[in-house]
């Protein structure tokens, strides 16, 4: 009896710390620990499932053996102990049926014909990092360097552009019936509601440059802000791009970013 409600105990600490891990993991790329490949790619990707496969089999074990004879103590140690992997696998499936149609690209634009570039000061930043390259986002997807093979041929001459924007219907220019200082503004102090950390801001030329940093592993991406003015004059254009520095694949993130930006820019409307 001790011994079969011990092991299920036993169990349950098995469980809980496999999530520790993934914390652990993830926090220690934010705090400059250990890279992110190893963090992300090795801790969480490569050892997460089998970590997770691991508690789930003493869980299941320690389940049967509470619950094979009477006295059944124990059982609700040994039944936590299972759901905690079951839910980090279903996690982990619900993550990858969101990313099946998610293409695996990491550099979104409202404008991808005349889309915004980072400036100077954001290009230094990227290259200290060790960032991905800023792509041409009109040129074929396949003829840049982290997209050959056959794994990418799908895209056939789709530019990067023109990919983002078929995924992101809702990541496209806004245009506002307000003068461009008023538009850039109301930009500018949405993008301080979003806490990202300002790399530039220049009203004369309507730019405004930040990076925004994950939660958990602390990656970075770069976000560059652009206001002009209509063709007429009268109101403005707001475009915005957002760019990651590390990762192939940015799991819909960076047009997240952009809809929640645009959401957020208000413009008071003069009656």
């Amino acid at each position: 009896m001790f011994g079969r409600s011990k092991f299920a105990g036993l169990a349950l600490l098995v469980s809980l710390a496999v999530p520790v891990w993934f914390m652990v993991a993830a926090l220690g790329v934010k705090f400059g620990l250990w890279p992110w490949r190893l963090g992300l790619g090795v801790l969480i990707v490569q050892w997460g499932p089998r970590l997770l496969i691991a508690s789930a089999v003493i869980a299941g074990v320690a389940l049967i053996a509470v619950l094979i004879r009477k006295p059944r103590r124990g059982w609700q140690a040994a039944l936590i102990a299972l759901l905690i992997p079951a839910l980090g696998f279903g996690y982990m499936g619900w993550v990858r049926s969101q990313s099946a149609d998610i293409p695996p690209i990491h550099d979104v634009a409202t404008d991808i014909v005349d889309p915004p570039t980072p400036g100077a000061n954001l290009l230094a930043l990227r290259t200290a990092d060790e960032a991905n390259p800023v792509l041409d986002m009109t040129a074929p997807l396949t003829a840049a360097e982290a997209y050959q093979g056959p794994r990418f041929a799908r895209f056939g001459e789709l530019s990067l552009g023109r990919i983002g924007h078929e995924a992101y219907p809702a990541v496209r220019t806004r245009e506002v019936a307000a003068p461009p200082a008023a538009a850039f503004a109301a930009a500018r102090e949405a993008a301080r509601s979003m806490g990202w950390t300002p790399v530039n801001e220049d009203e004369a030329g309507g730019v405004i440059e930040a990076t925004a940093e994950t939660f958990w592993f602390g990656f970075k991406d770069d976000v560059i802000i652009r206001v002009r003015p209509t063709a007429g004059g009268e109101g403005a254009l707001i475009d915005v791009r957002s760019i990651s520095r590390v990762g192939l694949s940015d799991l819909g993130a960076n047009a997240k970013r952009i809809e929640t930006f645009l959401s957020r820019v208000e413009i008071e409307q003069k009656p």
